[in-house]
């Protein structure tokens, strides 16, 4: 049976259950659940903080899990990432009191609070910087204003709560952070994770994608086809009237609108678009 670790609360949470609700796994109703056998799909999930996940499938206890890739490199564990999911997307930097740090040498004998402080010591080591790093759990953007810091590395989404306390980024980004999959690094493949790996995999193409149909004459098809290729090939059959043709193929989800209208200026009739649940690419 896969072992699954998934985040038990925070940004990471309500999104990872509902990506693997959609790929068509029991997902936990009540929050106080710790622990969800599937045996449909021979699968068990551990709720778990998203700090420790990558310890417990680094460490073998479980086989895969879902965290943030910024908790990943932190954690400096046995595991690696498999697959990026495309959600709680962030970005991890340095910020100071406003006008105070332009450049990233000024840090040196500074000290730096943060969360991340195995990311961040590997990150400053390798750029020859000599400052001290401060480990805070948390309200790392007070660490300035109490005295405690002089800057602080940390993950920023909006900025609003930096700005809030008087702090602006510099600096190039430490790192881009997003949710992923994560699995044990030099370890065989266990049973399962190639099935989750497809189902999660055909769920983030459903969400980017979308189906569209429409009629177009003949003469018309092959320019048709050319604004939607699909991802092999389009689907095109013939009609009653034997001088327009149907089309089928997947669009992105974003070009959608662009692409409706020009093909209904190249002549195309009966543009039709609809939403996919999930596929198998």
């Amino acid at each position: 049976m896969l072992r699954v670790a998934v985040p038990n609360k925070g940004s990471l949470s309500e999104a990872a259950s509902a990506l693997l609700s959609e790929s068509g796994y029991r997902q936990r109703r009540d929050s106080r659940e710790l622990v969800l056998v599937d045996p449909e799909n021979d699968i068990e999930f551990f709720f778990l903080r998203p700090r420790d996940i990558a310890v417990y499938v680094g460490g073998g206890t479980l086989d895969v899990g879902i965290t943030g890739r910024d908790l990943l490199l932190d954690a400096e564990v046995n595991a690696v990432e498999l697959m990026n999911l495309g959600f709680a997307g962030s970005t991890f930097r340095f910020a100071g009191p406003v006008g105070e740090f332009s450049d990233l040498s000024q840090l040196n004998g500074r000290r730096i609070a943060t969360s991340y402080d195995g990311l961040l010591r590997r990150y400053l080591a390798d750029r020859d910087i000599d400052a001290s790093v401060v480990r805070l759990d948390g309200a790392v953007e007070s660490a300035v204003r109490l005295g405690v810091a002089d800057a602080v590395a940390d993950v920023v989404s909006t900025g609003t709560t930096l700005r809030a306390s008087g702090l602006e980024t510099f600096g190039d980004p430490i790192l881009y952070s997003e949710a992923v999959l994560i699995g044990r690094s030099e370890s065989e493949q266990p049973a399962g994770l190639d099935v989750l790996q497809r189902r999660i995999q055909g769920v983030l193409v459903a969400q980017q994608y979308v189906m569209m149909d429409y009629d177009v004459h003949v003469d018309l098809a092959d320019a048709a086809c050319n604004m939607t290729p699909g991802l092999e090939s389009p689907t095109v059959s013939p009609l009653r009237d034997r001088q327009w043709v149907a089309v089928r193929s997947m669009v992105r989800r974003q070009d959608t609108n662009k692409i409706m209208d020009d093909l209904y200026e190249l002549g195309a009739r009966a543009i039709l678009v609809s939403s996919i649940h999930a596929c198998r690419i």
